[in-house]
C-alpha cells in the first residue's frame, strides 16, 4: 500500500494562513471583550449588569463561542510562528510558543467566569437557594473575575510579544521594524495589566492611550502576514539567521 507524500506549506502560505487567523483573533477578541462584556457590565451596579446580561443572553452566549474560536485560532497561530521562526532560534521560538500557550490556557480557564455570570441568572434552581440580589452580585463578580483573569493572561502575552519581537527582528523573513513595535506592545500590556493589580480603581477605559502601541503593533503584523506573507529571497536584504548561530 502506497501513500501520497504530503507537500509542506511554503513560508508564504503559512504566513498568510497566520494572517487570516490573526484577523479572526482580533475580530473575535474585540467583539467579546469590548462589544459584549465591557458593554454589558455596569461597574458597582449588579442589578443593571444582570438585566443587561439577561436581556442579551443570546449575544452573551455568542461572545462565549467567539472566545472559544479566538483561542483555537490563537493556538494555531502560535504553532505557525514557531514553524516560521524556529530557524532563527529554536530556543527562543519555543519560549515564544510556551508563553503564548500559557496565555491561551489562562484565558481558556478564565472563560468559566464569563459563563458563570449567565448561569447563575438563567437557572431557576438557584432562585430557590439565593436571593435575587445575591445572584445579581455573583453575576457581576463573574465578569469582574473574568477581567482579572484576562489581565493575568495578557501578562503572559506581554512576554510573548517581547520574545516574538526579538525573533522577528532577527529573522530574514520579516521587516526588522516589528521588533521595536512588539517591544512597545510588551510595555503596553505589562503596564496596563500591572496597573490593574497595583493601582486601586485603575481602568483601561480611563487611559486608552496606553494600549495604542499594542494595537498598532498587532494590526500591522496581521496586515503584513495577510498581504505580504514573508519576504521573498529576492527582496530580503538581511543575511538569513542560521540555526547554528541561534540562541
Amino acid at each position: 500500500m502506497t501513500t501520497t507524500p504530503t507537500v509542506p506549506h511554503s513560508p508564504v502560505t503559512l504566513a498568510r494562513i497566520g494572517g487570516l487567523l490573526y484577523l479572526g483573533i482580533i475580530v473575535f477578541g474585540l467583539f467579546s471583550e469590548v462589544g459584549v462584556r465591557a458593554a454589558l457590565a455596569v461597574p458597582n451596579d449588579p442589578a443593571a449588569t444582570a438585566d443587561n446580561i439577561l436581556n442579551n443572553a443570546l449575544l452573551f452566549r455568542i461572545a462565549f463561542v467567539a472566545d472559544l474560536g479566538m483561542l483555537m485560532f490563537d493556538l494555531s497561530l502560535a504553532l505557525i510562528f514557531y514553524k516560521l521562526l524556529k530557524p532563527t532560534s529554536p530556543t527562543l521560538a519555543m519560549a515564544a510558543l510556551l508563553t503564548r500557550l500559557a496565555m491561551d490556557a489562562t484565558l481558556g480557564l478564565n472563560m468559566m467566569n464569563h459563563f458563570l455570570a449567565l448561569m447563575v441568572l438563567d437557572a431557576p434552581v438557584y432562585m430557590n437557594v439565593f436571593s435575587l440580589d445575591q445572584l445579581q452580585a455573583v453575576a457581576l463578580f463573574g465578569l469582574e473575575a473574568h477581567a482579572v483573569g484576562y489581565s493575568i493572561g495578557l501578562i503572559f502575552f506581554a512576554f510573548h510579544c517581547l520574545v516574538l519581537g526579538y525573533l522577528l527582528f532577527r529573522s530574514a523573513l520579516f521587516p526588522s521594524i516589528f521588533g521595536p513595535l512588539l517591544a512597545l506592545a510588551f510595555g503596553s500590556y505589562l503596564i496596563d495589566s500591572g496597573a490593574k493589580f497595583l493601582i486601586a480603581g485603575y481602568s483601561s477605559n480611563d487611559y486608552p492611550f496606553i494600549m495604542f502601541p499594542a494595537l498598532i503593533a498587532e494590526v500591522s503584523l496581521c496586515l503584513w502576514l495577510l498581504i505580504k506573507g514573508v519576504r521573498r529571497p529576492d527582496t530580503t536584504h538581511d543575511a538569513p539567521q542560521s540555526s547554528s548561530s541561534a540562541a
